[in-house]
């Protein structure tokens, strides 16, 4: 029994060093030298400060700032600890629930609603921590987020077209506009804050 012990612990240690160490240090070493900006969060920095991420959607519910997709995490919204849809279907109550409370929000922040609201700024991503809107959503608060910064409709539109990020490869996925460097770019064009 004891000739068996000693290879089985230094299999162990061996395994251990290699898949615990090496291997974690190598792959960590070759994304920060290949990808060091997607290894280092995707991070988004206005005046040399971090302010999020391109990954990961922040909460916007100022009227003078375009909200993005709800987010299924709680208890806080867009924790990326917690992420995960909600499996709600389309029968279930809890997501009528939460369709009719986005939709009575986008009302009480002055949004014109003779329009068919876009359904991704009424429900939340697969992963709950969606930072883009697709072009739909972004121009169905256009009127909203002018009025509310005392800006011309068109300048508005202007910069979310020039926030709009096409198919990926030209092929792969939707247009999309990433909400935090599109409430960014309102930032810098007039301030609310």
């Amino acid at each position: 029994m004891k000739t068996l012990i000693r290879p089985v612990l230094v299999l162990f240690v061996l395994m251990t060093v290699i898949t615990g160490v090496i291997y974690p240090v190598v792959v960590t070493a070759i994304g920060h030298a290949a990808f060091a900006r997607q290894a280092g969060g995707s991070l988004i920095e206005k005046n040399g400060k971090p302010v999020g991420s391109a990954l990961i959607g922040q909460h916007f519910d100022a009227p003078y700032y375009f909200w993005g997709r709800l987010s299924a995490t709680s208890p806080m919204p867009y924790n990326p600890q917690n992420s995960g849809g909600s499996n709600l279907g389309p029968t279930n109550p809890a997501l009528a629930d939460e369709i009719k409370g986005r939709i009575d929000a986008l009302k009480a922040a002055g949004t014109d609603m003779s329009k068919p609201v876009p359904v991704d700024l009424v429900t939340s991503s697969g992963s709950g921590l969606d930072p883009e809107i697709s072009p739909a959503a972004a121009a169905y608060q256009i009127a909203r987020v002018a009025q509310a910064r005392g800006l011309m409709a068109d300048q508005v539109a202007n910069l979310v077209a020039s926030n709009t990020s096409g198919r990926q490869f030209g092929i792969f996925g939707e247009a999309r506009v990433n909400v935090l460097k599109l409430n960014l770019a309102l930032d810098d064009l007039k301030p609310m804050h």
